[in-house]
């Protein structure tokens, strides 16, 4: 998958097609490194429209039809603030 950062908030964003989704679930996932290459290019290309900052590629699987982050840093972003569990992306979500 792709991640950046939103410039304005500083929001982890993922990559969906030519844009950018809040949500991990909602994010492309890429199967061959030509394809995660060629979305990578495309963010970086965007940087000049001053809207995310930092695109890089992070490795996701698949448990049970849910995709992931592998690291640690990633499930981390994902899950947004840690200092404001009752707010943004961890208010009611319940960890599996």
């Amino acid at each position: 998958m792709l991640t950046a950062n939103r410039l304005r908030d500083g929001d982890v964003l993922y990559r969906k097609g030519d844009g950018w989704v809040p949500m991990l679930a909602d994010g492309d996932v890429y199967n061959d490194a030509a394809s995660a290459d060629a979305a990578l290019a495309a963010a970086t290309a965007e940087l000049t429209r001053n809207q995310v900052v930092a695109p890089y590629l992070f490795e996701v699987r698949d448990v049970n039809g849910r995709i992931q982050p592998v690291k640690e840093r990633e499930i981390i972003r994902a899950a947004g603030p840690t200092v404001h569990p009752h707010t943004g992306k961890q208010a009611g979500q319940v960890n599996a």
